[in-house]
Formats: structure tokens, sequence, C-alpha cells
């Protein structure tokens, strides 16, 4: 309807970010010096978080907590897994930015928990909270199921991006998407890869299992076993095809296990 009136011209449907900034910075203006306008008084203006928040995980993936323009005060947990065997730190690196792999974005900071009650790989191992309060101020904790905690406290002047990096670092997001999700597409293709290894090595060692499959067999799955290890050790930059293939072959061979 509104297109009709113009005679059919197409409508702009996007937000220019200046004039918006440049409308709230009005708005807030025009509140703060006590303007009696009720279209002004009646808005309420809340701040965002101007970049995604996040911890780094397996194959330096960012894992995000809070996205990007969520509005603040604002509070999100999620929980985490061991990564191997009988894990007795975490280590939390807590990242700004919109990037898949952790280092390209910007560390607020990084601390550490210790004392995790043995577990094997997979199991629950911390709980993670991000707390950003009505004054920006961003507290990172991480508490494992014995109740010890530790924290992290990052405030507005110790450590965050100014306007600029941060512009930039939206910008370099949408330069760098499609490297970005192949990025995240390998290191899952990895993860899976080594938890394929991790799983066929734990049912090879089954009791029932070694006295149901005939040595020969068990033989083979053992080679091919040792054999991807070696090859997802020597090939660190492999391509998510080629790890995709290995885990496969590795599943046809170790097939007779279930």
């Amino acid at each position: 309807m509104l297109q009709e009136f113009f005679d059919g011209r197409e409508l702009c449907k996007s937000v220019n970010p200046d004039e918006a900034v440049a409308y709230g910075a009005a708005i807030m203006a025009a509140k703060v010096s006590g303007s009696s306008d009720k279209c002004v008084q009646n808005l309420v203006l809340r701040d965002v978080t101007p970049l995604s928040l996040g911890v780094e995980v397996r194959g330096e993936v960012l894992d995000i907590v809070i996205p990007r323009n969520t509005p603040i005060p604002t509070s999100r947990s999620k929980q985490y897994y061991t990564i191997c065997d009988n894990q007795s730190v975490i280590t939390t690196k807590v990242y700004q930015g919109e990037r898949s792999k952790s280092t390209d974005n910007h560390l607020l900071g990084t601390f550490s928990i210790y004392g995790i009650p043995p577990a094997p790989k997979g199991a629950p191992s911390s709980m993670k909270c991000f707390d950003i309060d009505a004054n920006g101020i961003l507290t990172v904790t991480a508490a494992i199921s014995t109740g010890k905690m530790e924290k992290l406290i990052i405030s507005n002047e110790s450590g965050r991006l100014s306007k600029e990096e941060i512009e930039k670092m939206v910008n370099d997001a949408e330069k760098y998407k499609l490297e970005d999700q192949e990025f995240k597409k390998k290191a899952e293709a990895r993860n899976a890869l080594e938890d394929c290894i991790y799983n066929m090595k734990n049912k090879i060692e089954e009791h029932n299992v070694k006295k149901r499959v005939q040595p020969d067999i068990l033989k083979q799955m053992e080679k091919a076993i040792a054999e991807t290890t070696k090859w997802l050790k020597d090939n660190q930059g492999a391509p998510f095809t080629m790890l995709h293939l290995m885990k496969v072959h590795l599943e046809f061979v170790c097939k007779p296990l279930f």
C-alpha cells in the first residue's frame, strides 16, 4: 500500500546505523534535559551488548553465551562438559566478538577452576554464568559440582573495545563470514572424529565385546583406530571432507562392535 502511494518506487527497508545512533542520542538528550514532551517521556531507552560474549571451547571455537544486541541487564548460563577422562582443571577464556574462531575475537580475561571430581570424557564439568548489570559490568562465574566457584569481573573501563574497534569487528565478521563458517564446520568434524576414536577404543575394551568378536576382526579394528589416531595427529589442518571420510571409514571398520 505504501509503495503504491509513492508510485511503485522501491522502499528502503534497511536501518541506517548512524541515523539510529543520532536519533537515540537526541531522545536521550531530551530526557536528560527534562523535556515535558510526552512522546519523549514515555520512551524507554535500554543499553544492549555491542558484541557477543562467550567462551572458548574445543577446537578454538567461540561458544556464544550472550548474543550481540541483547538488552542489559541480563544473565545467561550454560552447562559445559569434560574434554578428557579425569579432567582436573577448567580454564575459562572469555571473549567478545562475532568470529567463529575464538582467537579472532577480543580476549576479555582468563581464569581457572581446580578440583573437578574424576569423571569420564563428556561428563558435566561446570556451569558458567554471564551476568551484566545495569552499569554494564560483566561478571563471569564458573561453578563445579562440589560447590567450588571462581569468577572474573570486567568493567567498562577494563579491557572493553572502543566504538571504532567494535565497528571493525562487526564488519570483519561479515567480511569473513564464509571463512568462519568453514572453520567452524572443520572444527566440529575434527571433534566428531576425536569422539569417534575415543568411543571405539572404549567399546573394544568391554569384556563382552572381546568374547563375541573374532580375534582377527578385533585386530583389524585396533589397527584402524591406531592408524586414524596417527593420521589425525599428523594432519592438524585437514579439511572437512577428509575428516568426515576418516570418521565414516572408522565407523565402517568397527561396525561389528555394535
